[in-house]
């Protein structure tokens, strides 16, 4: 447990020295969001597609892992949304609420902890858990959003989910690589050259954009915060752990990544489709906060448990 703990430690260590730098103003909120556009259409969409062309889709997609991983998210969000909805807050509140509980930060935290620690063959299970948060969760929290505010399902609503994955730099990037590996195009060495390059900023820059963006998140409504940070890092892991290791035959390498991912803290962009909505904004900021710093613990503890299974 110490070893994964020391091994984990320089990654929340970077996001402590970005929080510090933003708490004390040396990296100011306008910065922050240039660093985390660059982070997130240049370097971590170069990392991803990096990844992913040297990966097949028979590596990366598998529906046992699929299934698995929407059982044991699945679990979470609608004990989320009953809880909620039991505190008798809207529909729309309740489906903020559910996505803080299942929707970790896999693509600035994720991809580039789980695979150093975790090894590069740990790729394609995150790539597969980071394009589920994606394409399902935030597509299903727009539909409910949108859907309830119009008072019915329409066109309009599924062309805006479509136009959302296609212009998120992380789908594509993944979806580009998987078609540079299927049609066995080989990638120049100067291109690679250039994409690692690149892709090696992504680490360091999302750690200190997390830990810089955290400065300005306020740590109100602390009781649901709690019960959602309680979710996503406890909850989330302990029920996709029971769907891989009992429920459904996933390989346990495979097993052993996506309990792994499903310990991470609530994701950002959560908090931007919050905002964006005007949904319960100040109620993610807390959830993030929070889990975020208790995640220091028990991410480790949870890698520690899933070890013996990397084989």
């Amino acid at each position: 447990m110490v070893e994964i703990f020391l091994k984990t430690l320089p990654f929340f260590a970077l996001i402590g020295l970005g929080f510090q730098s933003g708490r004390t103003g040396f990296f100011t909120p306008e910065a922050t969001a240039y660093l985390t556009k660059f982070v997130f259409y240049f370097a971590l969409s170069a990392m991803l597609f990096r990844f992913s062309a040297n990966l097949s889709l028979s590596e990366v997609f598998d529906w046992w892992f699929v299934a698995a991983y929407l059982w044991g998210c699945g679990v979470v969000y609608l004990l989320a949304t009953a809880v909620a909805l039991f505190r008798r807050v809207g529909l729309q509140e309740a489906a903020v609420e559910a996505q803080c509980s299942v929707i970790g930060n896999t693509g600035f935290l994720g991809v580039p902890m789980l695979v150093v620690l975790m090894g590069p063959d740990a790729a394609g299970p995150v790539l597969m858990v980071l394009a589920i948060d994606l394409i399902v969760f935030s597509s299903l929290i727009t539909i409910l959003i949108t859907g309830t505010r119009d008072g019915r399902m329409s066109a309009t609503v599924l062309g805006t989910v479509g136009k959302g994955l296609l212009k998120n730099p992380m789908i594509v990037s993944i979806a580009l690589g998987l078609a540079f590996s299927a049609a066995s195009v080989p990638i120049p060495d100067v291109v690679n050259d250039f994409l690692g390059l690149l892709g090696a900023a992504a680490t360091p820059g999302a750690l200190f954009a997390i830990g810089a963006s955290l400065a300005g998140k306020s740590a109100e409504r602390m009781s649901v915060a709690g019960w959602l940070s309680f979710c996503k890092l406890i909850l989330h892991p302990a029920a996709v752990a029971l769907a891989a290791l009992v429920l459904f035959p996933v390989a346990p390498f495979d097993a052993a990544v996506m309990i792994a991912a499903s310990s991470l803290p609530v994701a950002g962009n959560v908090y931007i489709l919050a905002q964006h909505y005007g949904v319960a904004p100040q109620r993610v900021s807390a959830s993030i906060l929070i889990s975020t710093a208790i995640s220091i613990v028990t991410v480790s503890l949870v890698i520690a448990w899933v070890s013996p299974l990397l084989g």
